[in-house]
C-alpha cells in the first residue's frame, strides 16, 4: 500500500482529443496537507489532468491513486463523494441565487420533504467560522464582488466534504489585497489539513504561496521541484523551454501630438449610480498611457465609453480632434480604434463560431474579408493561419470552435485579432489575464514594438507590475475619478495602493481632476 502521506497521484495517464495528445503519460504525486502548484504554458494539458482527477474526463490509459488506493471518477459527483472539490476559472455560481442558496444547489438537505435551509445555514456558519471565509448567506451572487464569490466557491466545496481541493487560476481576476486574502485561507485551509493544488501561470504567486510544483509542457511533467530550492527564472525556463526575459524592456517613448482628448466624462448607470465622475486626460500617439485601480472603480465603464459600447451621460471624447460620442462601436473602429476587452467572452469572442469567423469579428463586412458583400473565405483562412502561427494559439486549428480553446489561446486570439487591424489608437485591459509566461512577454514586446510604431495605447492592468512597467504615464482611478497621475519610473507598488483605496495624499503624486 502507498504511503498514505500521500493524498492523490496519477500515473501515466494520458489523454486524447482526436489526433491531439492532451496528456501524454503524465504522472503526477500531491502530498498531503500541502499546497501544490502545477504550471506550465498555455496548451501543456495542466487543466485536463485536473479535469481527469475531478471527474470531467476519463483517462485513455494510466491510473488514479487516491490515498494509496485505485480510484476511478466517472463523474464529478464521484470524486465529490470522494472527497475532491474544484473551484474554477470560471465560476459556476448562479447570480440570481443567495450565497446559501448556490452553496447547497444540487446537495440540499431535507426535511422530509422540504429543503432543511435552517440546517444548511447552521452548516455554512460552522464552516464560515472554522476557515475564517466571510459570506453573507443572504447576499446575492451578482452583488459580490470577484474575491467574494471565489470565497464562496471554495465554501461550496467545504460544505461538500472536499479534503482536496482544486484551484483552476484562483488569482487571475483577483485585486492584489484579495489575493493576500486568498493566500491566508489557503493557508489556515493546509493548517487545518486540507490538500490544496493549483493550477496558476503566476511565478511570483508560486513562489509565495506552494510548498511543491510540477512544470508541464506538451502535455508532458517536465520538472518537479521544492518551491524552497527553485527561482522563477528556473521554473519560466523549464515551462517555456528557452530563457525569458521577466522583466519588461523598453527604450524611451517618443511622444507625439494628442491623439485621443476626454473632457469631464461622466455615466451614470441604470440603477442610478455614478460609474463615471468629470473624468478629463489626454493620450499622444506613440506612448502607453496606463489607468491603475481597484476593479469596479469605473476603468471598465470608461473603456467601454471610449470604445463606442456605452454613451456617457455627459462630457465629450476626440479622436485627432474630432468627438467619437454617438458613434457605433463599427464606426469608432473604422476610425482605426482597436479593443481588447477585460471580459473575452461577453465582449470579444463568439464562442460557438470557428477560429477563422473570430478573427474577422468586426471587420466581417469589409476587404479583405469581405467582397462584394461575400465573405472571402480562402482569405480568411490565411490570414487565420497567419494569425494562429504568429501568436502561437493551440491548438492551431482553424476549424476549431472558440470555446474549446483555453482561457490563454482565446486570449491570444483576441490579441492577435486586434493588434491586426492595424490600430491608430488600442484600447487594451488586461492583456495579459489567463495567459502563461512565454505570451505574456510576446505580448509586451508586441505593445511596446506598436508603441514604437506611432500608436497610442490605453492600457488598463489589474497586475501592478504589469502597469507600472508598460506605462509611460500613468493615471490612478478611484470612485468613478482620476485621482491621480504619477511617473511610473518612480512609484512603488505600495504608493499605488494607498490611491487605488482612495488615500488622499501620497508624496510625489499629482493629483487628479
Amino acid at each position: 500500500m502507498e504511503n498514505c502521506s500521500t493524498a492523490i497521484e496519477m500515473r501515466g495517464v494520458t489523454k486524447r482529443f482526436g489526433a491531439l495528445v492532451a496528456n501524454d503519460a503524465v504522472t503526477l504525486k500531491i502530498a498531503a496537507q500541502s499546497i501544490h502548484a502545477v504550471i506550465g504554458e498555455n496548451g501543456a494539458g495542466k487543466s485536463t489532468a485536473m479535469n481527469i482527477l475531478y471527474g470531467l474526463y476519463a483517462p485513455d490509459a494510466g491510473e488514479i491513486l487516491l490515498r494509496g488506493q485505485p480510484a476511478r471518477f466517472a463523474s464529478p459527483r464521484d470524486a465529490i463523494a470522494a472527497g475532491l472539490g474544484m473551484v474554477h476559472q470560471h465560476f459556476m455560481l448562479v447570480p440570481t441565487l443567495t450565497v446559501l442558496e448556490n452553496i447547497v444547489l444540487g446537495a440540499e438537505p431535507r426535511a422530509g420533504l422540504l429543503v432543511d435551509y435552517a440546517g444548511a445555514r447552521r452548516k455554512l456558519l460552522e464552516l464560515r467560522e472554522r476557515y475564517k471565509l466571510r459570506a453573507d448567506p443572504d447576499a446575492l451572487i451578482s452583488e459580490l464582488s470577484v474575491g467574494e464569490q471565489q470565497r464562496v466557491e471554495i465554501l461550496k466545496a467545504l460544505y461538500r466534504g472536499a479534503e482536496i481541493l482544486i484551484l483552476d487560476e484562483p488569482t487571475a481576476v483577483l485585486t492584489p489585497p484579495e489575493v493576500e486574502e486568498l493566500f491566508a485561507v489557503l493557508r489556515a485551509l493546509r493548517q487545518q489539513g486540507k490538500t490544496i493544488i493549483i493550477i496558476t501561470h503566476k511565478l511570483g504567486e508560486v513562489l509565495a504561496i506552494s510548498d511543491r510544483v510540477t512544470v508541464m509542457r506538451d502535455g508532458r511533467v517536465v520538472g518537479e521541484v521544492e518551491t524552497r530550492q527553485t527561482s522563477a527564472e528556473a521554473l519560466a525556463k523549464l515551462m517555456v523551454g528557452r530563457e525569458v526575459l521577466l522583466r519588461v524592456e523598453k527604450a524611451p517613448a517618443r511622444p507625439q501630438g494628442v491623439l485621443l482628448e476626454v473632457s469631464q466624462l461622466a455615466l451614470t448607470k441604470a440603477n442610478g449610480a455614478s460609474a463615471l465622475q468629470g473624468v478629463s486626460f489626454q493620450a499622444r500617439a506613440g506612448e502607453v498611457l496606463g489607468i491603475a485601480g481597484v476593479e469596479g472603480n469605473g476603468q471598465a465603464e470608461l473603456m467601454e465609453c471610449l470604445a463606442g459600447l456605452a454613451k456617457p451621460t455627459a462630457g465629450d471624447i476626440r479622436l485627432l480632434g474630432k468627438s467619437i460620442v454617438g458613434l457605433s462601436p463599427r464606426a469608432i473602429r473604422a476610425l482605426g480604434v482597436a479593443h481588447i476587452p477585460e471580459d473575452r467572452h461577453k465582449r470579444a469572442l463568439l464562442l460557438d463560431f470557428d477560429l477563422s469567423d473570430n478573427c474577422i469579428f468586426g471587420d466581417h463586412y469589409r476587404p479583405p474579408a469581405a467582397r462584394l458583400g461575400f465573405l472571402d473565405r480562402p482569405q480568411i483562412y490565411r490570414r487565420t493561419e497567419t494569425l494562429l502561427r504568429d501568436f502561437d494559439v493551440r491548438p492551431p486549428n482553424r476549424l476549431a470552435l472558440s470555446r474549446s480553446l483555453s482561457g490563454g489561446n482565446q486570449q491570444k486570439l483576441v490579441v492577435g485579432r486586434e493588434f491586426g487591424l492595424p490600430p491608430r489608437l488600442l484600447l487594451v485591459s488586461q492583456p495579459t489575464r489567463g495567459v502563461d509566461i512565454g505570451a505574456i512577454e510576446f505580448i509586451h514586446r508586441k505593445l511596446l514594438a506598436l508603441r514604437d510604431a506611432g500608436v497610442g495605447i490605453v492600457l488598463v492592468s489589474a497586475e501592478l507590475e504589469e502597469v507600472l512597467s508598460l506605462s509611460d504615464r500613468l493615471l490612478v482611478m478611484y470612485d468613478g475619478r482620476i485621482v491621480g497621475e504619477v511617473d511610473p519610473a518612480q512609484a512603488s507598488q505600495s504608493e499605488l495602493g494607498l490611491l487605488m483605496t482612495g488615500a488622499a495624499r501620497v508624496p510625489g503624486v499629482t493629483a487628479g481632476a
